[in-house]
């Protein structure tokens, strides 16, 4: 089966209004890292998994996630935000996908919604770890 994959357009009425961005699932091991890398960043700091966490749905989880990685110390959460955002990449017309580059996103409302999907993409693994 191959990587999960979505395409996202953004449902605002701001200067990202109905750009469409491609987001693709890491590896297993580029997701396993970083599942690490953030537990032992959250364990260290000592944010804890919500003990309902498993039982959320996922749009939940990709919420908790976000809002826990929010709770390390910057120097060890911009890294694991950005690559995240590595996962994205712009759609300028249909069947054209290219990187992002800084001018394509232009509302940090986008910025987050775009993570928020990308959290919720992986998090299926999260919730398997959790139980």
């Amino acid at each position: 089966m191959a990587r999960k994959e979505i395409n996202y357009t953004v449902d605002s009425k701001d200067r990202d209004a109905g750009k469409t961005f491609f987001i693709r699932e890491m590896s297993a091991s580029q997701a396993e890292w970083w599942a690490i890398r953030a537990g032992m960043a959250m364990a260290r700091n000592g944010v804890e998994l919500p003990e309902n966490f498993a039982d959320m749905g996922m749009a939940a989880m990709a919420t908790t996630g976000l809002s826990m990685v929010a709770k390390i110390p910057l120097d060890e959460a911009r890294p694991l935000l950005a690559e995240l955002m590595e996962c994205v990449q712009a759609v300028p017309s249909q069947g054209v996908k290219r990187a992002l580059i800084e001018d394509d996103i232009e509302e940090v409302a986008t910025r987050l919604k775009i993570r928020a999907e990308v959290f919720k993409l992986h998090v299926a693994f999260l919730q398997s770890v959790a139980q």
